[in-house]
């Protein structure tokens, strides 16, 4: 639901009734992750997917039920093997909606969280006891909640830890807790949606390249910072998309910044002087993703006077070179093009190869490899 919240905050501000269904389970091949969803408000306007089209017909109808009887329900589509035109996924996966009646509640102060760039939790309750379907608690980063999912006292305090953990980890997914609290017990399973502040992508080096690069970034929802020491060419004329520029030494300002697992690092400056300061504080922190622009020469002597300023093997292990899928780019655009592919194959675990004639899933649950992979750029 968080996904579509700029929206459904203006729809609360507006007073306006609305259902929303959200996706809560995926099994196969399906379009969308747990946290889709579609809404529709009491006028018909509806916005936002739960399957990119499959069922979207089908979807709207319950939501416009549950505006008519306050109902929450949750309901699962799969693929039609005997009508590939019937409700279905024509996909072959399967998914599972719940469909909420949205009237109050924790709802409009997680929208608010969401559209403020604050970090918090929306719990749900999407499988156990009919009376607890849709309940809701709203988690923040403290560990402190708004609203009540009922049932034994421990369920709150058990769901709020629950939702607390995935949060921290920026992580929208399902948990399944006992329906007292306790880890046994008859099963309950709460969707957890997780709102952060955007991942922060740091660009360093002020060339055509980061310009490009910068569109991209911001494209794949990223918080764009441009870095560069010379002044006359970290300019908001030369990057008017990016968020934020930085006049400084590119490890200077590594150093002194905020990073997480969710940041990536592309380093496009291709100059030693800038490079190897910046590598060896970059090869010790735990983000998402690092990319040194350079030929394959370069690299190499890269590597080596990374190696004499005492960056070990094992760091240097973690530099995957060159950067970027193997796209054939040579311009800007292309070469931009073909970092934003790897950084999303190293975020989801794609193997970066044509989908055509493999057997591989489209749809990956996670990352196949850990985070904090380096790559470098050709």
């Amino acid at each position: 639901m968080l996904d579509i919240a700029e929206e459904l905050h203006r729809w609360v501000e507006q007073g306006r009734d609305f259902a929303v269904a959200t996706v809560v389970a995926v099994g196969g091949s399906a379009p969308r992750q747990p946290g889709a969803a579609l809404a529709v408000d009491g006028d018909g306007t509806a916005i936002g997917s739960v399957s990119g089209g499959c069922v979207e017909g089908a979807v709207y109808d319950l939501c416009v039920q549950a505006l008519e009887d306050g109902k929450t329900v949750v309901e699962r589509f799969g693929y039609s093997d005997e009508d590939a035109f019937a409700v279905g996924l024509t996909c072959g996966g399967i998914i599972d909606i719940l469909v909420t009646p949205v009237r109050g509640g924790v709802f409009p102060a997680a929208l608010a969280a969401a559209v403020s760039g604050e970090a918090a939790a929306l719990a749900r309750v999407v499988d156990g006891p009919a009376d607890l379907l849709g309940q809701a608690l709203l988690v923040r980063p403290d560990g402190s909640y708004e609203g009540k999912l009922g049932g034994h006292p421990e369920l709150d305090r058990t769901a709020a830890a629950e939702a607390r953990a995935m949060l921290d980890g920026g992580r929208t997914g399902t948990v399944e807790i006992g329906e007292d609290g306790s880890r046994c017990g008859q099963p309950l399973t709460l969707l957890v949606e997780s709102s952060v502040p955007a991942p922060r992508m740091i660009v360093f080096g002020a060339i055509d390249f980061a310009a490009a690069l910068v569109r991209v970034g911001k494209f794949l929802g990223y918080h764009v910072t441009v870095c560069d020491a010379r002044p006359v060419f970290a300019t908001a004329a030369r990057f008017p998309e990016a968020d934020e520029i930085v006049v400084d030494w590119p490890h200077r300002y590594l150093e002194s910044t905020e990073v997480d697992g969710r940041t990536v690092l592309c380093v496009l400056t291709h100059d030693a002087k800038f490079d190897v300061p910046l590598l060896k504080t970059a090869l010790k922190l735990p983000v998402a993703y690092i990319g040194a622009m350079g030929s394959r020469r370069t690299h190499e002597d890269r590597n080596e006077r990374l190696r004499g300023v005492g960056v070990t093997e094992l760091e240097l292990a973690r530099l995957r070179s060159p950067i970027g899928l193997d796209l054939g780019a040579r311009t800007p655009e292309e070469t931009a093009l073909s970092i934003g592919a790897e950084i999303v194959a190293n975020r989801r675990g794609g193997s970066g190869a044509s989908l055509t004639g493999a057997h591989t899933p489209i749809h990956h649950d996670g990352p196949r490899r850990p985070d904090g992979l380096i790559g470098s750029v050709a």
